[in-house]
C-alpha cells in the first residue's frame, strides 16, 4: 500500500468491477481503506476483488453483487452491507449506464433513470444512518458534464412521451446534481457531506456503448476527483458542490432551482417507496 491515509475507513464504491469505479476502489485500497466493491455479476465481483487485493496489497476488501435496475436488489444490497459493517465513512455512487434504446426494468422503470438516479437515491437513503453514525463521512456521486443539457420534464422523466438515449442520460445526470445539492442541504449540521463530479471523457465501456467513441482519457484520470472527494482533507467540510478535475465548478442553471430540487426529491421518494 502507498500510504495509510484511509486506514480504518470503510468505503463503498458502486459499479466497481471495471472502469472508473474499479480504479477508484483500487486507489482507495492502496490508501489503506476497507473498500466494499460492487457489481452486477458475482463472478466479475470476485475477479475485481482478487485483482484489487493483489494490486493494492490490502486484504481488507469485500464485494457484493446486486443488479441496481431492481429496487429490491438495492434494498438487499443495503441490508447485506448493514449486516456486515458497523460503519460507513464514504459512499461513492459510481454505477451508471447509457441505453441507446428505451428499455424497462422488471419493476417497470426506464433503465437509465432507475440505475443512474433512483438506485443511488434509494441506496443513499438506506445507508444514511450508518453514514450519520460514522460522521464525519462523505457521499460522492458521479455525474457528467452532460447534465448541462439535461431537461427535467416531470411528464417525461422515463421517456414516456419521447425518448433518446442521450436525452435520458443527460436527464439522469442532471438528477444526480439536483439530488446532491438537495441532499447536502438536508444533511447540513450532521457531519455528512455530499458532492458530485464530472470525471472527464474517459475511455470506458459506457463511452463506447453510449457515445460510440473508442478512445478517451484513462480510467486513472477519471478516478482522480473521486478519490479527492472521498479522501482529501481539503474538502472535508465542503458540501453540495459540483467538481471537475478536483476544482469546484458551477453546475447548470437548473441546479440552482430549489423548487425543482425538492420536487424531484419528492417524486423519487415516492417511486422508491420511501416517501
Amino acid at each position: 500500500m502507498k500510504d495509510e491515509a484511509m486506514k480504518g475507513k470503510v468505503v463503498l464504491v458502486t459499479g466497481s468491477t471495471d472502469g472508473i469505479g474499479k480504479e477508484t476502489a483500487l486507489e482507495l485500497a492502496r490508501m489503506g481503506a476497507t473498500v466494499i466493491l460492487h457489481g452486477r455479476h458475482p463472478g466479475r465481483c470476485q475477479q475485481a476483488l482478487d485483482e484489487c487485493i493483489r494490486e493494492s496489497g490490502n486484504r481488507h476488501l469485500g464485494c457484493f453483487a446486486a443488479d441496481l435496475s431492481s429496487l429490491h436488489e438495492v434494498r438487499r444490497l443495503a441490508e447485506d452491507i448493514r449486516r456486515q459493517y458497523s460503519r460507513l465513512d464514504v459512499l461513492i455512487n459510481n454505477a451508471g449506464i447509457f441505453m441507446t434504446h428505451r428499455h424497462l426494468s422488471d419493476d417497470g422503470f426506464e433503465l437509465t433513470f432507475v440505475v443512474n438516479h433512483l438506485a443511488p437515491f434509494l441506496l443513499t437513503q438506506l445507508l444514511l444512518d450508518l453514514l450519520r453514525a460514522t460522521a464525519p463521512s462523505r457521499i460522492v456521486t458521479v455525474t457528467s458534464a452532460a447534465h448541462q443539457r439535461g431537461q427535467l420534464d416531470f411528464e417525461n422523466l422515463q421517456g414516456e412521451k419521447q425518448y433518446t438515449g442521450y436525452g435520458a442520460y443527460a436527464l439522469s445526470k442532471l438528477a444526480n446534481v439536483l439530488f446532491t445539492i438537495e441532499l447536502a442541504a438536508r444533511l447540513a449540521g450532521t457531519g455528512v457531506t455530499a458532492n458530485c463530479f464530472h470525471p472527464g471523457t474517459i475511455g470506458t465501456k459506457l463511452l463506447r456503448q453510449g457515445f460510440g467513441r473508442t478512445s478517451g482519457s484513462s480510467v486513472k484520470e477519471g478516478a482522480v476527483t473521486a478519490v479527492y472527494l472521498a479522501a482529501d482533507p481539503d474538502v472535508a467540510l465542503v458540501s453540495g458542490k459540483y467538481f471537475v478535475k478536483k476544482r469546484e465548478e458551477p453546475p447548470s442553471q437548473a441546479a440552482g432551482d430549489a423548487v425543482l430540487r425538492e420536487k424531484l426529491w419528492d417524486v423519487s421518494a415516492r417511486l422508491c417507496g420511501c416517501a
